[in-house]
């Protein structure tokens, strides 16, 4: 008896170990931006099995996959169990590109038209939803290298630029150009100075366009006073 239960130990850990495996070769990708984007992972086991957003990438992965053979219930099914285990809810007809990391994850959604490109980073609370009950694309395209904030609202058939960085809370309504930064509400953009967004992911300094207008009205001033 007992080494007939030691043999089925065994079998389901030869099946762990398969399948971590398998997930490390086909989401390798996945896997290794969750390590270069969170400087707080320590090692590849820890992201592989303790990362919500890298198990809601996955999940989504293979509800996508059904999504597009038409089997819409199965890949819905998939999603819901996802999200009722990681808070993190994406919907499967979505298009999401490769080296995508979902930091924290926690009430993160992500509608059914969107289109995400490469190398793009989401935090916490982020919504890229619809605006009505049109058909159609109706929620955002994001393109490559883009940085969403925490708590970031990005809603409706806009695109956000290559390179963009959106504020934490800003709620974001229109199109934002290549390498912006937007912030506010509604969202105010701001270019700097048509150059990448810093790679170091850098929340404190992000520019405010309605502060700095307020800084160089203030400078006039003083110009005025003193002449």
């Amino acid at each position: 008896m007992l080494s007939c239960v030691l043999q089925i130990l065994l079998i389901l850990l030869a099946i762990l170990i398969a399948k971590i495996i398998l997930i490390m070769i086909f989401f390798y990708g996945d896997i290794n931006a969750a390590r270069k984007k969170d400087p707080a992972s320590k090692s590849l086991l820890e992201v592989l099995l303790l990362y919500q957003g890298l198990h809601a990438l996955i999940a989504y992965r293979v509800a996508h996959s059904f999504y597009k053979l038409r089997l819409f219930f199965l890949a819905r099914l998939i999603s819901q169990v996802s999200r009722f285990t990681t808070g993190i809810e994406i919907h499967p007809g979505a298009k999401i590109g490769k080296r995508f990391f979902i930091d924290h994850g926690m009430g993160v959604v992500i509608g059914e038209t969107v289109i995400i490109g490469d190398d793009v980073l989401l935090y916490q609370g982020v919504t890229l939803g619809g605006t009505g009950l049109e058909k159609g694309k109706r929620h955002p395209t994001v393109g490559n290298n883009v940085v969403i904030g925490a708590g970031a609202k990005v809603l409706g058939n806009i695109t956000i630029g290559d390179n963009s960085y959106i504020g934490s809370n800003a709620v974001v309504i229109k199109d934002v150009p290549v390498n912006s930064t937007v912030v506010g509400v509604p969202g105010r953009i701001t270019k700097q100075d048509g150059k990448k967004i810093d790679v170091s992911l850098d929340h404190v300094h992000v520019l405010d366009p309605i502060v700095q207008s307020l800084e160089e009205l203030g400078k006039r001033i003083e110009k005025l006073e003193n002449k």
